[in-house]
């Protein structure tokens, strides 16, 4: 074959993916215009997931198994792109993001940045971007965050959404992320989200100063059994609890947060002058 190029599985996730769509793809006889036109993507697309210079896309691993008749099944490009996904997440996370997806009430509490269920894609990109630039992680491995980012916030767009109670420090609105016109977007998209009829969006202002009861992100969920569970994490740590000697305080001291935290009238009302200073 011409220009054939030798893959290496172990070279990474994403090439152990490419590699095993290219075996498949040649063990039922098809070019990769032939794998395309069944993915409803071209055969160069096909050919640059093989040799790995396209991150493979949840919807390319569904397209994938749907035309290989491996949609559900233990060996599913889904669940392969799941697994990969979940590699470059903190312990903890995606087992957290399952409940998350199935809870009645999520509470967020933020430090420094808007969370992620909030982010705009300019936003979450520009934070993916300077994780990338520190040589934390590599430009393949911020896409599929971006893209798990993206499943996520869908995932909660449901008939009967759960309802979302925010409180973010100040500094997560002052805080200049992506420049300027980033910033005055995802602002925008706050002030769209303390609209909505299922969502409470709160600031903790600078001059809470020590009252403040939180040092860093926690996240809260209460399923549809009234089950409540936590999830908290470090820059290197991530941990869910379902214990409720050690849920129940923390979720006594985020009812003392928003008590002492501005209304959502008053939050509005200062992202929308910190956004004009944006435009």
């Amino acid at each position: 074959m011409v220009n054939r190029k030798e893959l290496n599985p172990d070279r990474s996730p994403q090439a152990a993916f490419g590699a095993r769509l290219r075996r498949l793809r040649e063990a039922q006889g098809w070019t990769q215009d032939d794998l395309g036109e069944r993915m409803g993507y071209s055969g160069r697309h096909v050919s640059a997931v093989e040799v790995g210079r396209k991150v493979p896309t949840l919807p390319v691993a569904r397209s994938a198994d749907t035309a290989l008749g491996l949609t559900g099944s233990a060996d599913a490009f889904e669940r392969e792109w799941r697994d990969m996904v979940h590699g470059v997440m903190l312990e903890g996370f995606p087992e957290y993001v399952g409940y998350e997806a199935r809870a009645a009430e999520i509470r967020l509490f933020e430090v420094g940045a808007i969370p992620g269920l909030l982010q705009t894609p300019e936003y979450a990109a520009a934070i993916e971007q300077s994780v990338v630039m520190h040589g934390a992680i590599p430009p393949e491995q911020a896409a599929e965050r971006i893209e798990f980012l993206t499943e996520r916030q869908t995932a909660l767009a449901r008939p009967l959404p759960p309802v979302i109670i925010v409180v973010l420090d100040e500094s997560c609105i002052r805080r200049l992320v992506g420049g300027p016109k980033v910033m005055a977007a995802q602002l925008a998209r706050l002030i769209d989200f303390a609209e909505q009829s299922h969502t409470v969006l709160q600031l903790a202002p600078y001059e809470l100063g020590e009252r403040r009861p939180f040092k860093r992100q926690v996240n809260l969920l209460t399923m549809a059994d009234r089950t409540v569970m936590s999830y908290v994490e470090s820059e290197t740590q991530g941990h869910l609890d379902r214990e409720i000697g050690s849920v129940v305080p923390l979720l006594r001291a985020y009812h003392q947060l928003q008590a002492v935290s501005l209304s959502q009238a008053a939050s509005v009302e200062m992202i929308n002058q910190v956004r004009k200073g944006f435009l």
